[in-house]
């Protein structure tokens, strides 16, 4: 087990990560974590951002009760600040939100809010400090995230397929697109470490078609690499069956089952990975304690999709997947910016 303590190579990491958030002598921070956050990371940065001179204080809520019928991990949808108008109110008023609760605030149902404010959260994901010392991000991924950014709003439809047997077909026009580097100065932004991927948030009776995903393909609630293929049929943006005579299948659906909602089934976010840093086969060399699992959403070629919740649809759930696949093929409007798990063309 690694050792949760504060390193000097950490703090160096966590001030590099909040000059490139535009954080410096002055700006005016707030720290939002839970009482199960991992101490270490409230440590780290406290003292970065004494370092910089930034002026910042800390709120520490309580977990909330467990209420799922399951264990919700990796979801990006704590429920931390839900009810607390105070904190709320607090969260408005200053110009950078640092966000380390356990499960991350950006599918919040009180983020909007906040978000209109002009306060720009910034997650520092539940991940031991060794990933995102590795995973730190850097400037120069900035124009190529932004460039597929750019991609997605422009384009009509997304067109997923690969060798298993997905093929899926993504009606975008619309569709709130983002994504990030790792970073973001921009009021109301959204960044989360790791970072790198971009991705948008499809509207109501937009995704139909069928998703295969194949063995070494991940789920990230599971924290678990696919042994066994599981097949999706999706119609109007929700998964209508889910078909594997195997154990990852069986999980897949006692787990969405389990909800007893419907909105558990539904789709959230699609896109792709964009960060060389992060790589799909470090989570077989950590204990799942060690890990949030961000990473693998991010690593670059990346076919990413999720389900839950969605905010731009009107849905709302804490049951959360999130699926990045290998060796597929992402098309816009027919022009492949991945081939085969690759990226292409100016996001390379």
């Amino acid at each position: 087990m690694l050792q949760e303590r504060v390193e000097g190579k950490w703090v160096a990491s966590f001030r590099r990560f909040l000059v490139l958030n535009g954080i410096s002598e002055g700006t005016e921070v707030a720290i939002v974590c839970e009482t199960q956050s991992r101490p270490v990371l409230l440590e780290l940065c406290e003292l970065a951002l004494f370092d910089l001179g930034s002026v910042f204080s800390a709120i520490r809520l309580p977990t909330p009760p467990q209420t799922a019928p399951v264990p919700v991990k990796s979801t990006g949808a704590s429920n931390a600040i839900a009810g607390m108008t105070h904190v709320i109110e607090a969260l408005k008023r200053v110009e950078v939100i640092l966000d380390i609760t356990v499960e991350g605030l950006i599918h919040a149902e009180e983020w909007p809010e906040i978000e209109a404010a002009g306060a720009r959260l910034v997650v520092i994901c539940n991940e031991h400090p060794e990933i995102l010392e590795r995973t730190e991000p850097t400037a120069d991924l900035g124009p190529k995230v932004a460039r597929g950014i750019e991609m997605l709003r422009d384009a009509s439809e997304m067109r997923v397929t690969s060798a298993a047997g997905t093929d899926l077909i993504i009606d975008i026009r619309d569709a709130p697109a983002g994504g990030t580097p790792g970073f973001t100065t921009t009021p109301g932004g959204v960044a989360h470490w790791p970072g790198g991927l971009c991705l948008c948030f499809p509207g109501e009776k937009t995704i139909n078609g069928r998703i295969v995903m194949a063995p070494g393909d991940m789920n990230l609630t599971f924290k678990s690499y696919l042994n066994n293929p599981i097949t999706f049929d999706i119609e109007d943006d929700f998964i209508r069956t889910i078909s594997g005579d195997n154990l990852d299948a069986d999980l897949f659906r006692e787990y969405l089952g389990a909800w007893n909602d419907p909105i558990a089934y539904g789709l959230s976010h699609v896109g792709w990975g964009m960060n060389p840093s992060a790589r799909w086969e470090s989570m077989a060399l950590y204990d799942k304690r060690d890990v949030q699992a961000t990473e693998f959403r991010a690593w670059a070629g990346n076919f990413l999709w999720s389900t839950g919740s969605n905010q731009y649809a009107g849905r709302f759930t804490l049951g959360h997947f999130d699926l990045p696949m290998r060796g597929c093929t992402i098309t816009l409007d027919d022009v492949p910016v991945v081939i085969n798990g690759k990226l292409q063309g100016e996001l390379a």
